[in-house]
């Protein structure tokens, strides 16, 4: 991955953390300054123009060249990731420039009164007086980085596998830290694999529950759905008994009206009883008068 930004620098010494903070992903800044904390930088060539570096990332060893040319900084980095402008890795080697070349710049000024100008050295090999990095680059052996880049190509298999690191070769110095860098990394990858594992299994478990409630809620809707249609059947039934006693009102009515009827021709009927009693009580007592005279007729 390649990036180019404007810069108004003229030095790459002169890149504190705030500017370089300010131009990048706030997330990429935050992985690279842990990356310069757990030591994973190695920069292997360097002046105020030009960097050249290797970083181990979390997923293997990257290599990085960093360039301030015509106002721009050019960084390339052999990761893949897709941060822009700057990839952690860059963020990182910048970082740790930046740390060393503080107390370098001191000196230079305090020295700069009695000493001479000199040439600006950019070989890892030459004296450590002049050299722009520490003199610990010039410690290394080349028996130990051999036996680190054959351990290296291994561990970054087991890495990518999930599988234990193969052991190491005693090494020394900052090559022992590297070392240590990488258990640190698998250590973590373990770790985020048992929580991986552990989230899945939670996930699974959350998935299932969620099934059972989905369950649960399409069989109370279907009871709220039987509800509803038997509350619709009682509505219905409700709305033919109010007519029922509607028409039964009516009926109730019409047979009050038919009793008051009755009870008028009752009486009517009572005082036409009365009357035809004494009419024939009346006859009672002709007939009774009556009968001398016709007797007496008989007898004459």
């Amino acid at each position: 991955m390649r990036n180019k930004i404007p810069c108004s620098a003229e030095r790459l010494s002169l890149l504190d953390p705030p500017m370089i903070q300010a131009v990048v992903d706030r997330n990429a800044f935050h992985i690279g300054n842990q990356y310069l904390s757990e030591n994973r930088v190695r920069i292997v060539e360097a002046d105020d123009a030009q960097i050249s570096s290797a970083v181990i990332g979390n997923s293997g060893l990257y290599e990085q060249t960093i360039r301030l040319k015509e106002g721009h900084l050019i960084s390339k980095c052999s990761c893949a990731l897709p941060e822009e402008p700057m990839c952690r890795h860059c963020i990182a080697v910048l970082l740790e420039y930046h740390r060393w070349a503080q107390p370098r710049n001191s000196q230079q000024k305090k020295a700069k009164p009695s000493a001479a100008p000199q040439p600006t050295q950019t070989s890892p090999n030459r004296d450590s007086a002049t050299a722009p990095y520490p003199a610990s680059t010039t410690d290394l052996k080349l028996g130990e980085v051999m036996a680190f880049v054959e351990w290296l190509q291994p561990a970054i298999k087991a890495l990518e596998h999930g599988q234990p690191l193969p052991d190491s070769p005693k090494l020394g110095g900052d090559l022992a830290s590297w070392v240590q860098a990488i258990r640190t990394l698998e250590e973590r990858r373990r770790e985020s694999e048992e929580i991986r594992v552990n989230l899945e299994s939670d996930m699974r478990d959350r998935e299932a529950n969620v099934g059972r409630l989905m369950q649960q809620l399409q069989t109370s809707m279907e009871e709220v759905k039987a509800t509803q249609a038997n509350s619709q059947q009682l509505q219905q039934e409700l709305s033919a008994c109010k007519v029922m006693l509607a028409k039964v009102s009516e009926v109730a009515s019409e047979v009050g009206s038919y009793g008051s009827q009755l009870k008028s021709v009752a009486g009517e009927v009572m005082a036409k009883g009365s009357q035809l009693d004494k009419l024939a009580q009346s006859f009672k007592e002709v007939s009774t008068a009556l009968k001398p005279l016709a007797k007496t007729s008989a007898d004459s």
